[in-house]
């Protein structure tokens, strides 16, 4: 394999029936094949990611005591600021070399009983037009995920709706990500990277390209692939949320971010994923059209919450 599938999230949003039946056939056999594929036409434009870039590289250029004022007690990182040294990959004991933000969704139903549960976001001050610029890349984030679950639901013969009520309002998340540069001489803890390899908790993710090389994904055979991703192209894989609920028909695929070769190593990577997620209360119960005698029921029933508290202290990020 040179590369992963490339797909036209156009082809289903505006297509044909015929376009919009070979995108989902596309998407399903990536998603089965490798869990990996390239989507194009996506709804993040361009110009939103040059100023969402611009206010994530202003954020983790500030000193560490001013990013520390917005580390949230008490979300296991799910809001605001990670510094370095607290999330490691799952079975892993060595932590990454990355520090995060993260944003939630802002809630403003208050009818619904998660407006009362999530954490609230936080909003660096120092940056200007962080806010603004940030939320509206979630907002479209989101939106191309939705699009993309709207096309996995009828490749698993669902309604196109049914992830629709399961995702709405629920506690996806966007994160803004740096691997810090590392001069010349700075020590680094036996086996230790940018990021181990690991697989996501969440259904999908969607990552826009990032500020230099090293995404690596496992294929079948083995082999890590880096794949080869245009300006105007965003890294869809499945998560293992998805994977659960599919019984492994939809693959969440093992991959890592490796270190660059040391005259690189004084250069910052940033990297901007949407983890989509569903709401606390969603079952993750294989769907009972994903097993037969074939395919027998991989997984006990868990709930998204109960996973996803889970697999947070698997991470390091809660006790």
């Amino acid at each position: 394999m040179e590369n992963l599938a490339v797909i036209d999230l156009r082809a289903f949003t505006e297509g044909s029936p015929t376009e919009r039946n070979r995108f989902v056939e596309a998407l399903g056999t990536a998603f089965s094949e490798i869990g990996f594929v390239l989507v194009e036409n996506h709804l993040v434009p361009e110009a939103l990611q040059h100023r969402l870039y611009a206010v994530t590289e202003a954020f983790f250029a500030l000193p560490p005591e001013v990013k520390e004022r917005y580390i949230v007690p008490g979300t296991a990182g799910q809001r605001g600021y990670t510094p370095p040294n607290q999330e490691h990959a799952k079975d892993q004991s060595v932590p990454d070399l990355k520090e995060f933000f993260h944003i939630g969704p802002e809630l403003n139903d208050r009818t619904d009983p998660l407006s009362h549960r999530l954490p609230r976001n936080v909003w660096p001050t120092e940056v200007p037009h962080f806010h603004e610029t940030v939320l509206e890349a979630y907002k479209l984030f989101f939106e191309t995920g939705r699009q993309l679950l709207r096309a996995i639901a009828l490749y698993l013969g669902l309604e196109e709706d049914y992830f629709e009520p399961r995702i709405h309002n629920g506690p996806s998340l966007l994160r803004l990500l740096h691997y810090y540069p590392l001069s010349e001489g700075t020590p680094i803890p036996s086996g230790a990277t940018r990021a181990a390899e690991h697989e996501d908790i969440n259904l999908i993710t969607l990552l826009i390209g990032a500020s230099a090389e090293g995404l690596e994904v496992l294929t079948r055979t083995g082999t890590w692939l880096a794949p080869q991703v245009a300006p105007n192209q965003m890294v869809i894989n499945v998560g293992d949320m998805l994977q659960r609920l599919t019984n492994n028909r939809l693959r969440s695929t093992t991959h890592r971010v490796t270190l660059p070769p040391p005259e690189k190593r004084h250069l910052p990577r940033l990297s901007v994923p949407f983890f989509l997620h569903p709401r606390p209360e969603v079952s993750l119960a294989c769907l009972p059209s994903c097993i037969d005698d074939a395919h027998p029921k991989a997984y006990p029933d868990i709930t998204a919450e109960a996973f996803l508290e889970e697999r947070l202290i698997q991470l390091g990020l809660k006790k």
